[in-house]
């Protein structure tokens, strides 16, 4: 794992608050947070209305386990990563959702460690990409679902703006941690602290605190996961060029801090053995 220091990534974040990167994908309108001005009811009813590959794409990876040995546990997923509005709705989570799972944004490759199984959907539109937004607890998409209830823990990825956050005027440059898993949420907090991001607690933004079970963030094996809501200063502080269809094949320090942040986060979740369940 690349590690990057928190003065590495203070730096960059200062350096990236003046040139102002470009990031035209981003967009600085607030998330649909609840719902309430969605208009589709689910992924199901979005899919039977829109063209796959001309309005939006699903991406995912599963990777292979195998239980051939009737002495031994039941294999089964640890960690998934997840990106319910990427593309062109709230942009970056896509690049972010592929670095965290173990992969180069740009190529796919692999970028050595460990790697988690993804799903991501994109809006890949030129214009009005936000149509295309389905809250969390009404994802219905069946590969999604499976990932999700295929793994012990879930780190799902969103964009928000620095108002739905409650992050300061002065330092608009932040990540809201959720989700019903209170040990992933310590450790998210610890990692992303250490490495210079400011993180603010989802119980003080009910619209974004990721509590509600049917959140797919909280659709895993344990029933509980992560949810991180990334104001739109800090996902554009991470990335220099940008297209709604694509992804963002330049990212910056900021960026990497993120991802190796999240990955720690993870990894200590895993090693610590403390969260197990019987199949």
């Amino acid at each position: 794992m690349t590690s990057t220091s928190r003065r590495t990534v203070l730096t960059a974040l200062a350096t990236a608050t003046v040139a102002g990167p470009l990031m035209g994908g981003l967009g600085a309108s607030a998330a649909h947070a609840t719902g309430t001005n969605d208009l589709y009811s689910s992924n199901t009813d979005l899919y039977t209305q829109l063209t796959e590959g001309t309005d939006f794409g699903r991406r995912y990876k599963r990777h292979e386990q195998v239980d051939s040995d009737q002495k031994t546990a039941v294999a089964y997923g640890r960690t998934a990563i997840l990106a319910l509005h990427g593309g062109g709705i709230e942009g970056g989570t896509s690049e972010l959702c592929l670095g965290i799972a173990g992969y180069d944004p740009a190529t796919l490759a692999p970028k050595g460690g460990p790697a988690y199984d993804y799903w991501m959907f994109e809006a890949i539109r030129s214009s009005n990409n936000a149509e295309l937004h389905v809250t969390s607890k009404n994802c219905d998409d069946k590969v999604a679902l499976s990932i999700a209830a295929a793994n012990l823990n879930v780190v799902s990825l969103h964009g928000c703006t620095a108002s739905q956050a409650g992050a300061p005027t002065s330092r608009p440059e932040a990540v809201v941690v959720g989700g019903l898993n209170a040990t992933l949420k310590t450790y998210l907090h610890d990692a992303l602290r250490a490495a210079g991001f400011q993180t603010i607690d989802g119980s003080t933004e009910p619209d974004l605190a990721g509590v509600d079970p049917t959140n797919i963030c909280n659709r895993t094996l344990l029933g509980k996961g992560a949810q991180l809501e990334i104001t739109t200063e800090l996902r554009k502080s991470m990335f220099t060029v940008n297209t709604i269809a694509g992804r963002a094949t330049s990212t910056t320090a900021v960026y990497d801090g993120f991802v190796a942040a999240v990955r720690t986060a993870v990894a200590r979740l895993e090693a610590s053995g403390g969260e197990q369940i019987i199949l």
